[in-house]
């Protein structure tokens, strides 16, 4: 025991040392934050929103590569809940990757404002050159409609985009070249460590380091999602690098591009998270929750944000951007240190209760029993506790304070996974130099919440109504009012008389994005009728009526929910499609086809 007292007491002051100037560093930022809080809280009014102004046309990027399982609920969601008019979605998608391209052919066809960006050459690359193609798509388009886009948005296909977001980059990016709003992970179950730690440290990044880094002037990195760019910042990009606003070669370009347009005196701007109705106004999306698939995704990180950057860039740029350099390279050091640090107070704590029961010397009371050591260690004992605390705050006031109580737990899961991940970053770019290969570009795998977390997330129904001119504010207003509990929006206005039925269905269709109809029972064959057991489509309110291309289209009356695709999912392996119909147009159907069918 004595042997591994000796190399913890050994060990103990460099780490102590170092994690004293990580530690200041970070309570340097905590001051400014705090600062700046005290100076401006008097004039903010809380929840603020968007002001109301005229729309410009916005293009929104989205790259793919093996995506076709969430690409259709993603446009599908987001076409329903963007609370914005004038923009349109380009998809990039790689000529061998043909289930994407199905579905992203089908969505064009669907929606007038989705259009399929094809790339040139066979899949995957790298993001960025996925990207760029949607560039030129994007320009090819302009040439073709007269149409000339203000702003270049880019999200991926796992993005739950906020309802208001393209309302504020049509407000900020008059004035700012590149305007990041947050991104924030979804909560998901507590005991999930893995998908907790891209909570925790999402939520401190962007309370307190984005909002920092504006402060003092350093550039800021671009998240990938949930970026604005002006028209005219995405000329600079182009002009300056032979047409690519997106450096192909980079594992970070979101990263890459924040240091360009900062060198390119491009003002930019990170929206600071508010809360509206208790959620936060930003891009939402599942990051990994397994060990490996995070392990992936940092180890790109890592390497593109730390080690080719640097490699790139250098240690120039004076003070200020130097100082940044070193907020987001001194993981490469500070990982280790961290796992190292756990595992020495794991052994320091052992070698402790061992010294007790056996009523020998504690080695480490006597190697480093001097006054100046353990007020070292003490000092950064507070400084950890400071940081967990800083922490802890950050995640209570997006995720709740139950949640926040797992944070000291996860800070430990995420020591050694960066600990992991920093490692094998260094090994990959010390292999790929040696062999004087390029960086491989590693794609992380993606999904998409589910129908129960996409809940009010649309569309009011209400101001769908108002936008298609079938209702007056007065009667929405005077209905809102007077609905009587229990009974739905919709409902009250058939009743009230101020709607039919049709109506209804046809706005729901639009919130939604389910496309609504009314069915003939002529033209519904009994075949395709008997998909289902007739016990299962009674008991769903849904009715088969198209077999087309793999896919079982199926109608009714009411809003698919989860639990509807999987109990269906049980009696048919095609891809299930949901129509709206009236509930007269479903009864007439049920009486007529599925009386023939057998019980």
């Amino acid at each position: 025991m004595w042997a591994i007292d000796s190399i913890i007491a050994v060990c103990l002051p460099a780490l102590a040392i170092w994690i004293l100037i990580s530690g200041l560093d970070d309570l340097a930022l905590d001051a400014v934050l705090f600062g700046n809080w005290l100076v401006t809280r008097r004039r903010r009014s809380g929840e603020e929103l968007p002001p109301a102004e005229p729309e410009k046309p916005i293009a929104v990027f989205i790259p793919l590569w093996r995506e076709a399982h969430v690409i259709r609920r993603m446009v599908e969601h987001n076409l329903a809940a963007i609370r914005y008019d004038d923009f349109r979605f380009f998809i990039g998608a790689y000529p061998n990757d043909e289930p994407t391209l199905e579905a992203v052919r089908e969505l064009a066809a669907r929606f007038p404002n989705v259009h399929l960006a094809l790339c040139p050459h066979a899949g995957p690359t790298s993001k960025a050159d996925c990207l760029n193609w949607v560039y030129r798509r994007m320009l090819r388009y302009e040439q073709d409609s007269g149409t000339r886009f203000a702003i270049v948005v880019t999200h991926d296909a796992e993005d739950l985009i906020h309802p208001l977001e393209l309302r504020w980059l049509n407000h900020y990016c008059g004035r700012f070249g590149m305007v990041q709003l947050p991104v924030l992970p979804l909560r998901m179950p507590f005991l999930n460590l893995t998908h907790g730690v891209y909570c925790d440290e999402f939520a401190e990044y962007q309370t307190k380091d984005l909002p920092v880094r504006g402060l003092l002037g350093g550039f800021i990195p671009s998240n990938g999602v949930g970026t604005g760019y002006a028209r005219w910042a995405v000329e600079a990009l182009a002009a300056r690098h032979d047409n690519s606003i997106f450096d192909p070669a980079s594992l970070t370009e979101d990263y890459e591009n924040g240091f360009r347009l900062h060198e390119l005196g491009c003002p930019q701007l990170f929206v600071r998270i508010q809360l509206l109705g208790g959620e936060p106004v930003a891009t939402r999306e599942y990051f990994p929750a397994r060990f490996r698939q995070a392990l992936r995704q940092r180890t790109r990180w890592v390497m593109g944000n730390s080690l080719q950057a640097w490699q790139r860039h250098g240690w120039h740029g004076g003070l200020r951007q130097i100082y940044w350099f070193w907020r987001d390279r001194k993981g490469l050091v500070g990982n280790p240190v961290s796992a190292a640090a756990n595992l020495i107070l794991t052994c320091g704590l052992g070698t402790l209760a061992w010294s007790r029961l056996s009523g020998t010397p504690w080695a480490i009371g006597r190697i480093s029993g001097a006054l100046p050591a353990w007020a070292l260690l003490y000092g950064t004992f507070f400084l950890q506790l400071e940081r967990v605390a800083i922490r802890s705050a950050c995640v209570a006031r997006i995720y709740g304070w139950r949640f926040a109580l797992g944070v000291p737990a996860r800070v430990l899961c995420a020591n050694w996974i960066n600990f992991f991940a920093t490692v094998s970053a260094l090994a990959q770019y010390a292999h790929a130099r040696v062999l004087r290969r390029p960086l491989a570009w590693r794609k992380t795998e993606h999904s998409y919440p589910s129908q129960a977390a996409l809940a009010g997330k649309k569309r009011p129904l209400g101001e769908v109504l108002l936008r298609r001119g079938l209702l007056d504010a007065a009667r929405l207003a005077h209905a809102l009012d007077s609905q009587p509990p229990g009974l739905r929006l919709g409902e009250y206005l058939i009743e009230l008389g101020h709607l039919t039925a049709g109506e209804v269905y046809e706005a729901l269709g639009q919130q939604n994005n389910i496309p609504f109809e009314t069915l003939a029972s002529a033209s519904v064959p009994v075949r395709i009728a008997r998909a289902l057991p007739a016990a299962v489509a009674r008991r769903w309110r849904v009715l088969p009526f198209r077999v087309e291309a793999g896919t079982l289209f199926i109608a009714g009356p009411e809003l698919p929910g989860d639990e509807i695709h999987t109990d269906l999912r049980r009696f048919t392996s095609l891809e299930v499609r949901f129509h709206l119909i009236t509930p007269a147009n479903f009864e007439a159907l049920a009486d007529d086809l599925l009386g023939r069918v057998k019980q």
